[in-house]
């Protein structure tokens, strides 16, 4: 089936499509402290919803890229409804064939929960790195290993061990490419499991509702089994963070 629109009914009760809180975002948000018509990208945007409260908060001029088309869709249409008259537009397409007008123009890039765009999390942080300006953000959302995974869970997930690192490893990539680490929020069990209760939630509803869809059997299987991996092994297995980097005034 559709990549696209399995993502679309598993994650259709979230307006974050990560395992963070409302309260963690906000937090986020006030506290890079943007200028009035700051220029920025946010990579894999999902809904919109991070750049949609820059520009609420700041009124910023940004750009929103995502491979989802139901994803384009929704942000656009919470735009049009919150801040009609922002600077702000949404693209379809590959975040890793972004390149702003102007080299190092950008005062925030961010990629949350997506790294898989760029290749991994080191190269998203170097990627990002290289297109904001001087003193400018980079913003990573990435999972981390709370202790070595079981074999039997990387099996039930499909998730390579070399797929994530260590949350001190996350940090440190960015201060390996010229990055100042200078902040991390990181998600707590409540935060999994809204993230991952919504999706069982929102797959229930779809189900009852079109139980005719030829691809029904097909996202039943796949929820139920990240279900009972997530229940038996993930929660107590893989965390995840937001972690906050500034590009050094002084660097080249």
């Amino acid at each position: 089936m559709d990549t696209w629109k399995f993502y679309d009914i598993t994650h259709h009760e979230h307006v974050v499509c990560n395992p963070t809180s409302d309260d963690k975002l906000a937090r986020l948000v006030g506290l890079l402290r943007l200028p009035a018509k700051a220029r920025v990208v946010d990579i894999a945007c999902g809904k919109g919803e991070f750049l949609i409260r820059l520009a609420e908060a700041y009124g910023i001029r940004g750009i929103g890229i995502d491979i989802s088309p139901f994803c384009i869709a929704d942000a656009q249409k919470q735009l049009q409804i919150r801040v009609p008259g922002a600077e702000v537009v949404f693209r379809q397409m590959n975040g890793s064939d972004f390149r702003p007008e102007e080299p190092r123009s950008l005062a925030l890039a961010s990629c949350i929960g997506a790294s898989w765009v760029f290749g991994g999390h080191a190269a998203t942080v170097g990627a990002l790195s290289g297109i904001v300006m001087p003193g400018g953000w980079v913003v990573v959302g990435e999972p981390y290993w709370l202790h070595e995974p079981s074999e039997a869970y990387l099996a039930a997930s499909g998730v390579a061990i070399d797929s994530f690192g260590t949350h001190s490893g996350n940090a440190e990539a960015g201060e390996l490419v010229g990055l100042e680490f200078v902040h991390t929020f990181v998600s707590s069990g409540d935060d999994w499991d809204r993230y991952e209760g919504l999706q069982w939630y929102a797959t229930a509803e779809y189900a009852r509702c079109h139980s005719d869809d030829p691809d029904l059997p097909e996202i039943l299987e796949r929820v139920a089994k990240a279900k009972a991996a997530y229940l038996r092994w993930g929660r107590d297995t893989l965390g995840w963070a937001m972690y906050v980097f500034r590009h050094l005034a002084t660097a080249a």
